[in-house]
């Protein structure tokens, strides 16, 4: 609890400056994979004209060099390294990631592990794999083949990952799909925790893995229910209840105003969130805002929201940000 407090008093710092304290950086925009439904190869994700697969990108001495210019840059707490898919970028990584853990910056690899994760990196202080693993075993390989179950479980030993499930229309159609996925994964050696997320779509998005008022209220309670089953399941209940009432807008998202995501020409920011284009928030199923929204629904001790006072933080910060770029203009 006290190093999660102290997270969250030098996130306020950042914030207090002018700063966003957690960056998500498209390291490239190469992957062998063509999952449907994903969102940073949408026609819309860099806000359209362009898409991640048209983008230029960089590799070698030159990626590094300007990976940590933005580092340097935003200065943030946390660094979430997503693609395309990371794993083709892994020499530059593996230069990257040691650097990020001397820093005492808490970094986050997201990755289909189509790939072997370095076993070297595992051994890193503060990063977390994070493998997004869609469904059992029929349903993924399908969807995310090469990065089939098969190549996951050989590449992920000797590691501790965190699963990450998008839960999606067609997972749910099925009863018990999800408590099987579960129980299959709480029972590797080589997961230390499973997240699931839900599937957000882009506003009138209509397509087969969107979720229905239905489905939504069914995995709530599903997740609910199950928390308690499967230790490795961590997720708070505030975090799954704020997967029925998500924030109505990116303006009232925690984790899209404190967040900058930067495409892979190192340059191109993608807004309102990670996910780019035109998310429908009132479908939103991303733990990372769902996760924010929950501490910022935490009581202080006189009763006071944690996120109202994010919210004065970012007034603050945002009028020391355009006095700092006043004066460097």
């Amino acid at each position: 609890m006290l190093a999660a407090m102290d997270g969250i008093f030098t996130a306020w710092g950042r914030i207090l400056r002018g700063y966003r304290p957690a960056l998500s950086i498209e390291i490239t925009r190469e992957c062998p994979l063509r999952c449907p439904g994903c969102y940073a190869y949408g026609d819309e994700h860099l806000g359209g004209g362009v898409t991640l697969r048209e983008v230029s990108d960089y590799k070698g001495d030159e990626l590094i060099a300007k990976f940590f210019e933005l580092v340097d840059k935003h200065q943030p707490i946390h660094v979430s390294v997503i693609g395309g898919e990371p794993l083709v970028r892994y020499r530059e990584l593996g230069q990257i990631l040691p650097r990020l853990a001397e820093r005492g910056i808490y970094t986050q690899v997201v990755t289909s592990a189509v790939r072997p994760v370095p076993i070297e990196w595992a051994a890193l202080r503060r990063l977390q794999i994070v493998v997004s693993i869609d469904g059992l075993q029929p349903e993924h390989d399908a969807r995310r083949t090469p990065a089939t179950y098969d190549r996951i479980l050989k590449h992920i030993e000797g590691h501790q990952i965190t699963v990450h499930c998008t839960i999606t229309r067609q997972q749910v159609q099925r009863e018990g799909y999800i408590e099987e996925f579960l129980k299959l994964w709480s029972a590797n050696p080589n997961v230390r925790q499973i997240w699931m997320s839900l599937y957000t779509p882009q506003i009138g998005e209509v397509s087969d893995e969107k979720l229905t008022p239905a489905d939504r209220e069914r995995v709530v309670a599903t997740l609910m229910m199950l928390r308690h089953r499967f230790t490795k399941l961590r997720m708070p209940e505030g975090l799954i209840k704020v997967y029925a009432t998500p924030p109505d807008s990116p303006d009232n998202c925690i984790f899209a105003q404190t967040t900058t995501c930067v495409s892979a020409d190192f340059e191109k920011t993608i807004s309102p969130c990670q996910f780019g284009g035109a998310p429908d928030c009132s479908n939103c199923g991303c733990i990372a805002s769902a996760a924010l929204k929950a501490v910022g629904n935490h009581k202080l001790p006189l009763g006071l929201p944690v996120g109202s006072i994010f919210g004065g933080s970012l007034r603050v910060g945002n009028a020391m940000r355009r006095m700092r770029e006043r004066k460097t203009a």
